[in-house]
């Protein structure tokens, strides 16, 4: 999908507690939506160890909690490589530039996946 760039940000920024990355890649984000649980196909806008911005064309609700697959399907590979996690919805916005809206999730923990990933790719 491309090369990986850090996102500009001071570098000790009193709001962000991990460094964020402009990688798009394809994630599948699951949520309870009154008795049943709806899937959404979205795409990331940028990715940290502790959560992701994600683009959608429906809104998720503030709060929600959510678990999340993200396919890595870099050219090197052999195959996709699958990221998972669970967090909850911390921020929805409608694109100002478009249908959509922007949705950010706050991870309950670390990637550990994200870690390696990034470090494999000398991050």
């Amino acid at each position: 999908m491309g090369k990986i760039t850090q996102i500009s940000q001071p570098p000790h920024s009193p709001e962000r507690k991990y460094r964020r990355f402009a990688l798009r890649y394809p994630v599948e984000v699951k949520f309870a939506m009154g008795n049943s649980v709806s899937e959404l196909q979205t795409l990331s806008r940028n990715l940290s160890v502790g959560g992701l911005l994600l683009e959608a064309t429906a809104p998720i609700p503030t709060h929600a909690p959510v678990s999340f697959t993200i396919t890595v399907n870099e050219r090197e590979a052999v195959r996709p490589i699958q990221l998972v996690g669970e967090g909850k919805v911390v921020r929805v916005e409608q694109q100002a530039s478009g249908p959509g809206f922007a949705i950010a999730v706050e991870c309950n923990r670390p990637l550990a996946e994200m870690r390696d990933y990034l470090a494999a790719a000398g991050y």
